[in-house]
């Protein structure tokens, strides 16, 4: 009680979050419903439901009525839209119906509470409904809405839960490239090598979805314009027609960046009012640069606070 069991999953888009869920429920709740007989009721173990664009509370307890009626074939729906409850008959409706059917509740794009007038008002309903019927809620976004429930203590002890990126370059990334290059529906096969993996992180960023994307459209235009080849120029042609509107969304990581490389200018930005220890110029420290054969970004640095930054 109280949302001590509330929690939410935050990770990039396109990692899989939703689909991980859906499969584990898939897994876990084998007959979808768990049917008591004394009392006889119908529990659902995991529900999902999205938050709405708009953020709006009663639209979200609306669709969690008709999700119910949609698994145990209940009329909770109709029969709301028929009465016309507002908003608050309706949170007491829905606590009640969540008491007796739901075990967790799962509120997909959570993230849409962000940029809403109604955002703090659906969550503070959600914390509501909680509270009324004692169920667990869990809240699935992208990282912005981690920045949404830090802004009050209230929200933060209700969003304590995992955390996901996107894969780092490492076997595990090599792994899944490999595994999807085993699905080839071209004539030609081709097997992967490091450079077409290192081109792959480089161009996706490590997004599981972007690389699934990109290696479909590839095959599907290789098919197309009859060359029937999964190599490096399908891949790019594919990332060029079919993914420039995640260009700006991807930051390639230099360690793997297979393009060529631009020439690098450092600039050495010396904070000069720092007081030292010792009295000494730079022009003193440019000589014994010279005499000692040292590098005189090291002498600078041992001096005063240096920052190198590269353009």
């Amino acid at each position: 009680m109280g949302g001590s069991d509330s929690f939410t999953i935050i990770g990039a888009s396109g990692i899989g979050k939703s689909s991980a869920i859906s499969r584990a429920i898939t897994l876990i709740t084998e007959n979808r419903i768990i049917e008591v007989e004394n009392p006889h009721t119908k529990i659902i173990p995991c529900i999902c439901v999205q938050c709405p664009f708009d953020s709006s509370v009663k639209g979200l307890l609306l669709e969690i009525l008709r999700k119910v009626d949609e698994v145990i074939g209940g009329n909770y729906y109709p029969n709301a839209l028929r009465a016309r409850t507002t908003t608050d008959m309706l949170i007491g409706s829905v606590s009640q119906v969540a008491l007796n059917h739901i075990g967790l509740l799962v509120v997909d794009e959570i993230q849409n509470v962000c940029n809403s007038k109604n955002g703090k008002s659906l969550v503070g309903m959600l914390t509501q409904l909680i509270n009324n019927s004692g169920i667990s809620i869990c809240m699935v976004g992208t990282p912005e809405s981690a920045v949404f429930f830090e802004q009050a203590m209230q929200l933060a002890r209700r969003s304590l839960g995992l955390r996901y990126d996107v894969m780092e370059y490492g076997e595990d990334f090599k792994t899944f490239c490999e595994v999807l290059y085993s699905y080839q529906y071209v004539k030609q096969r081709t097997e992967i090598t490091d450079g077409i993996t290192e081109w792959l992180y480089e161009h996706t960023s490590g997004n599981i979805s972007v690389v699934v994307s990109l290696i479909h459209d590839a095959q599907e235009i290789a098919i197309l314009n009859g060359r029937e080849v999964l190599n490096l120029e399908s891949l790019n042609e594919a990332y060029q027609q079919r993914l420039s509107m995640l260009h700006g969304f991807i930051q390639p990581k230099p360690k793997c960046q297979t393009s060529k490389t631009k020439r690098r200018t450092t600039i050495l930005k010396v904070d000069t009012d720092v007081e030292t220890d010792g009295e000494f110029t730079i022009a003193a420290l440019v000589s014994q640069a010279k005499s000692e054969g040292v590098d005189i970004v090291e002498l600078l640095k041992q001096n005063l606070p240096v920052v190198e930054v590269a353009v």
